[in-house]
């Protein structure tokens, strides 16, 4: 019996993710099913946090790394939105933290070609709506994008940036402002 128990974890670290559900999908079909749908918004959501392409795709590639490891604990038919959102977080502010430890670079003016403003911005005439969201401090523009791009709620935003839900509130409330001064040429 005991002999059977070892072959069997053996054989799961020999094919992991290849186990089935009882809804007869394997892991890596059901991660497939529900975690994928939701990558276009999290590239979205990390363009919009990180003001750069490349490091939104590196940014939703390690997202999408550290999902795939953890989907053994995720709950089938919760909102896999707001967990995918708070892996997103939790990625970017390690990504601050292991920034803030290594020694900092500077970009030198006319070294190389110049970097084009994003197409896609500039094609839908949204221009100054762009601006106002990425001259945003750092916290009011995470809260902000996770509400109204996102459209995630007060709740699963909490969790998401792991702070109390007035919190919350205050950030949306306070990013809303000053865009509406940014747009709008006036002060908060």
């Amino acid at each position: 019996m005991a002999e059977s128990a070892r072959n069997r974890r053996r054989e799961e670290r020999v094919s992991p993710g290849r186990e089935t559900s009882p809804a007869g999908l394997s892991r890596d079909q059901r991660f497939e099913a529900e975690a994928l749908p939701h990558l276009k918004a999290l590239y979205g959501t990390a363009y919009r946090m990180t003001r750069n392409a490349h490091d939104a795709e590196d940014l939703v590639q390690e997202t999408f790394l550290r999902a795939y490891r953890a989907f053994d604990g995720y709950t089938s038919g919760t909102n896999i939105r707001a967990w995918l959102h708070t892996i997103l977080y939790r990625v970017r502010t390690d990504g601050f933290r292991r920034a803030g430890r290594s020694p900092q670079t500077v970009e030198l003016d006319g070294d190389g070609p110049a970097v084009p403003a994003p197409q896609d911005a500039l094609a839908s005439g949204g221009e100054d709506l762009v601006r106002a969201l990425n001259g945003l401090p750092e916290g009011f523009r995470t809260a902000v994008v996770l509400r109204d791009v996102q459209e995630l709620t007060y709740e699963e935003i909490a969790r998401v940036l792991g702070v109390p839900i007035g919190t919350v509130m205050s950030r949306i409330h306070r990013g809303r402002a000053l865009m509406r001064a940014a747009l709008g040429g006036r002060k908060p």
